[in-house]
């Protein structure tokens, strides 16, 4: 059972109406303390709509959203204290070193002139700047400006970060070592994350749950073997076993393993059986061919990952929401702004 004491996210019957536009619909959605979420869905799904509301910086047409225990409609400026937010795309002054960048968010932030310095170095390590932190951000690759935006969000000491699609443009090696980052300062701090992306296999290495969302709608939740679950269910169970010499007698072949408890369909290629299930029978598959003769060079069972669960939960459902790219503008300009005031 859930324990409410721990959400530190909570979006109850939340929807967004743009006009006739619904880019959010009817979404209830609970985030625990800590925990890393992958909110993903295609370019154009809601999901910066969703980021916006919880924000404070629109207002849901219908719903209520509750961050670090306040209303992000009624109090969005405590919200805002408590939360820190990284955009797809980090923006900083080329002229300036990355300490020195550093440091003026820091003062937009409101962190004392007595401890900023010290506070945006010891960032800087923490994000694997250390020895780069007296470079201009003009010489910064995309993976180094992540790293820069990630500090950025670190320096005024959030109990929530929001990343926005954080791994476009940085090359595989740079995305692992980021996600990892990530994973490492949520244990170590104790960091509730949520991450907004559409790139499945990034996500799935670092979230602890994930929301499949698209037009609006959050489709499934859970984590990846609770999701994986549900689609073996309605999917059923498929196993693969090559034999070491071609099957001379398919039919005889078929019919026996139909016999088994479980199994539904039976088929022979060669020296390819693939066998599917409406539970995981994969043990007693191999047995069953080993006391009858057969030797087996390979077994392969169906796993189910999220490139899977993400194509069979939305295969059609595929259609942009252009108030999503609306809000992302809107976004971006207004959480900005809130740094000069």
């Amino acid at each position: 059972m859930e324990q409410m004491n721990d959400v530190i996210i909570a979006l109850e019957g939340v929807t967004k109406c743009y006009g006739t536009l619904k880019a959010v619909d009817d979404l209830h959605l609970h985030i625990h303390k800590g925990e890393i979420f992958g909110l993903l869905g295609p370019n154009g799904a809601g999901k910066t709509t969703t980021i916006l509301m919880m924000l404070g910086l629109t207002e849901p047409t219908a719903g209520s959203v509750q961050v670090c225990g306040y209303n992000a409609t009624m109090q969005p400026i405590p919200v805002k204290n408590k939360v820190g937010y990284m955009p797809d795309s980090v923006g900083f002054y080329d002229g300036m070193t990355a300490l020195e960048n550093l440091v003026y968010i820091g003062r937009l932030n409101g962190v004392p002139e007595s401890e900023v310095q010290s506070r945006a170095r010891v960032v800087m390590e923490q994000v694997g700047l250390g020895a780069d932190m007296h470079k201009k951000t003009a010489t910064y690759s995309r993976g180094m400006k992540q790293r820069l935006g990630l500090a950025d969000v670190l320096i005024k000491q959030p109990e929530v970060i929001i990343l926005d699609e954080p791994t476009l443009g940085i090359d595989p090696t740079g995305i692992r070592d980021f996600l990892q980052l990530i994973k490492q300062l949520s244990i170590q701090q104790g960091l509730t994350v949520l991450l907004s992306s559409h790139h499945l296999h990034h996500v799935q290495q670092v979230c602890d749950r994930v929301g499949i969302f698209v037009n609006g709608r959050m489709l499934a939740e859970g984590d990846i073997d609770s999701l994986s679950g549900n689609l073996y269910n309605r999917e059923g169970y498929a196993t693969h076993i090559t034999v070491e010499e071609a099957v001379v007698d398919t039919p005889a072949l078929s019919c026996a393993l139909q016999q088994l408890d479980a199994v539904q369909q039976v088929t022979v290629e060669g020296r390819q059986i693939t066998i599917s299930s409406t539970s995981d029978v994969t043990p007693i598959l191999v047995r069953w061919m080993v006391e009858k003769g057969y030797g087996i060079t390979g077994v392969q069972k169906k796993e189910y990952g999220l490139d899977d669960i993400y194509q069979k939960y939305f295969d059609n459902n595929l259609t942009g929401n252009t108030a999503d790219e609306k809000s992302r503008r809107f976004f971006q300009k207004s959480f900005f702004k809130r740094h000069k005031n």
